[in-house]
């Protein structure tokens, strides 16, 4: 698709010019170079295999691995498409998209990523593609823990370039209103609806006091229940991150206190409770806009099935879209972190 390889200052925008940026992108999808789900079986049938082996590994030694690789895919694929730019590192000649705000002190599991390439390379080199091998180690980090299982679609190629100034603007952060995530999501070719259902990842992972300061200071008494169990929560979450800000940015704490290492409906039905950790995330159940995504909230709170339906249907979405300029001038790269030489 075209779009994300430009600059984008992203505003809040009316409804119907959300809808009509839909529309258009849309029909843009319509020219993305085609995946398909046996590229690799001749040239590599293993790699499913090696990958699965591997995240194994790595999600029974640290369950917080699962959300380490998804959150990787996710910000992978909102800057110039999955084309695996998020995975390259600086150099005097590229400036890479690890240092941009969203991703700085967030962003980890770039070593598991590096060892599963070594792995492929052993077996089959030159052959399988870093954004296609993190598109696969996504899917299987979610199935580790609980979630659910979607065909990969494969056949992406690696960048040579990577975008500090799109992963600056694409990406949607903590604090951002609802209005205006959404139209980042339709900037991508996706729904309010798998705005909301790929927002469900946050049932995995940790989130930095950086990022829930605002919150937990904020809103979080005007949206919670003020149940016992919500009251002792918000207690540790202030104990973990104190006030005043830059004490303490960097500690950390479970974006869905219930069942933080398992993938499940949980994190929506904190949402209902008002006890969502990041503002952007209890905005899709408690904005006066949100109607859309407060109905689509209480429906995946009490069907999980429902949720992970959704889920896989809007990874395979996301994990679609591509860069068409890496399939032109794009390459495998042989190491992760850098451009081929």
């Amino acid at each position: 698709m075209a779009f994300p390889l430009r600059e984008s200052k992203l505003p809040i925008l009316p409804f119907a010019m959300l809808v009509f940026i839909s529309i258009l992108i849309r029909c843009l999808h319509a020219s993305d170079p085609p995946l398909t789900l046996d590229y690799y079986a001749s040239t590599c049938p293993s790699v499913f295999e090696i990958v699965k082996k591997e995240m194994e590994c790595e999600v029974l030694s640290e369950p917080r691995n699962a959300a380490l690789i998804l959150r990787l895919h996710f910000h992978d694929c909102f800057v110039q498409g999955c084309d695996g730019s998020v995975l390259l590192d600086d150099t005097i000649t590229l400036k890479g998209e690890k240092k941009a705000s969203a991703n700085t002190n967030s962003l980890k599991g770039f070593k598991i990523i590096d060892k599963i390439k070594s792995k492929i390379e052993s077996e089959c080199p030159g052959i399988v593609s870093c954004a296609d091998i993190l598109t696969i180690a996504a899917r299987d980090a979610v199935i580790l823990v609980g979630g659910p299982y979607w065909d990969v679609p494969v056949g992406r190629k690696d960048s040579k370039t990577a975008s500090f100034e799109l992963a600056e603007s694409n990406l949607p952060t903590a604090d951002e209103g609802l209005l205006s995530i959404i139209a980042k999501f339709l900037y991508q070719g996706l729904s309010a609806t798998d705005m909301v259902a790929l927002s469900g990842a946050h049932t995995i992972g940790m989130a930095r006091c950086a990022n829930f300061r605002s919150r937990i200071y904020g809103g979080f008494k005007t949206t919670s229940n003020r149940s016992p169990m919500s009251e002792t929560h918000l207690n540790s979450l202030k104990s973990t991150c104190p006030a005043a800000g830059g004490a303490g940015d960097n500690n950390i704490s479970a974006m869905d206190y219930a069942t933080p290492n398992l993938f499940d409906n949980s994190f929506y039905q904190l949402l209902l409770k008002g006890d969502g950790l990041l503002n952007s995330d209890q905005e899709l159940y408690s904005s006066m806009l949100g109607i859309q995504t407060k109905n689509l909230v209480i429906k995946y709170a009490h069907d999980s099935l429902a949720f992970f339906q959704q889920f896989s249907d809007s990874m395979v979405k996301m994990g679609n879209i591509t860069n068409p300029d890496s399939f032109v001038n794009g390459e495998v790269r042989t190491n992760c972190r850098f451009v081929n030489t």
